[in-house]
């Protein structure tokens, strides 16, 4: 059974992404952590999968990612690199349990909508499953992005518009079909899969939390699932409080960061403008009331900036070895701001999400930095 986030109307439908009273989100299930239920046999994903519920993985040999610390004027950084899961982004935690429900119940197509890294993640993870995708992209959408959802043999449908309108021809192409509309957005299942990077990290730091978590903020299937992830551990008293969790969004795009600064409960209504950090271009997450919710929880809060902070950023991060993708150097690009405005202490332990590899925006780079594309 699922619960309205928002009505609080409850529904038996499986594979339901949305409530049937008033439209809102489902409410995502909190994963039960406990000392004798992790998998003491495997690392990565696999190790949790008991806390999340789940009898048996739809897996494609999820590691757990790298911890890495870098200097960032002068301060120690620990950067958890997410671009090391089999499709490079962390959307594989979400698609390998929710694929694992999909598989479970026998479906066999899915429907969804993405212009990037949840389309490439859902179309290994179908193929893996035996699952047909139906795949709703943005005209727009950058071929290089795409390239791995063909290479899986998902069906690609190109819309023209803005990027709702890939939302609403996937939700109609379901409803016209009978199909599963099983989007990254929406599905409480995806959500869940992501509170494992919560449960990796408590590991790595030794069964402790940080003080703060930075990351990217767009649909904030990151940032929900870290704080659901810490909030599991609290609950089961592995964990001492919840980590404050930071969103950072793109000064183009950054109606969740407008939301906070107006004291408002659901995103703010703004003007979609360009950004380099196309992942998190998103005028209206479906999940905003939960974002903000959560970060105001934790005593976080979100902020956004430009591009130009986001280069040096990244740069300055590739400069020491890690090449990220670019949405996710804004989180690093926060980093002097939020000490500026005390949101984050000396001595604090801060963990920054680096949700890609840098390879998904590696032309993009190469074309900045003036040089021609390897043959």
């Amino acid at each position: 059974m699922a619960e309205c986030t928002r009505c609080a109307a409850a529904t038996t439908e499986l594979f339901a992404w949305r409530c049937g009273t008033c439209g809102a989100p489902l409410e995502t299930p909190r994963a039960t952590p406990s000392r004798d239920g992790v998998d003491g046999d495997v690392r990565g994903l696999a190790r949790y999968r008991r806390w999340l519920g789940v009898d048996t993985l739809a897996t494609l040999g999820e590691a757990e990612t790298p911890l890495v610390e870098v200097d960032w004027n002068g301060a120690k950084v620990l950067i958890k690199f997410e671009g090391t899961l089999p499709t490079g982004s962390f959307k594989d935690r979400g698609s390998a349990v929710l694929f694992s429900a999909l598989r479970e119940q026998g479906a066999t197509g899915v429907v969804e909508d993405s212009s990037g890294n949840a389309g490439a993640s859902f179309s290994a993870y179908a193929a893996c499953c035996g699952i047909g995708l139906d795949l709703f992209v943005p005209a727009s959408a950058s071929p290089a992005k795409l390239a791995q959802s063909v290479a899986h043999g998902a069906r690609v449908h190109s819309v023209e518009g803005p990027r709702q309108a890939a939302t609403d021809a996937a939700v109609a192409f379901a409803d016209q079909h009978g199909a599963i509309y099983a989007s990254h957005q929406w599905q409480p299942a995806f959500n869940l899969g992501t509170q494992s990077f919560a449960f990796e990290l408590w590991e790595q730091l030794g069964e402790r939390v940080p003080d703060v978590v930075v990351c990217p903020v767009g649909a904030g299937g990151m940032l929900l699932g870290a704080h659901a992830g810490f909030g599991a551990l609290s609950d089961a008293g592995l964990a001492p409080h919840v980590p404050r969790v930071i969103g950072v969004q793109s000064a183009a795009c950054a109606p969740l960061a407008e939301a906070l600064s107006q004291g408002l409960d659901d995103a703010a209504p703004i003007e979609r403008g360009d950004s380099v950090a196309e992942g998190v271009l998103i005028t209206r997450a479906p999940r905003a009331r939960e974002i903000i919710a959560a970060t105001r929880a934790s005593g976080g809060t979100i902020v956004a900036l430009g591009d130009d902070f986001l280069w040096a950023a990244h740069d300055r991060l590739r400069q020491q070895g890690l090449l990220v993708e670019l949405t996710s150097a804004l989180a690093l690009a926060a980093l002097e701001p939020l000490r500026s405005s005390r949101f984050i202490a000396p001595g604090e332990t801060v963990v920054v999400a680096a949700t890609g590899h840098g390879l998904k925006t590696a032309q993009s780079v190469v074309e900045r930095l003036g040089r021609k594309r390897p043959a």
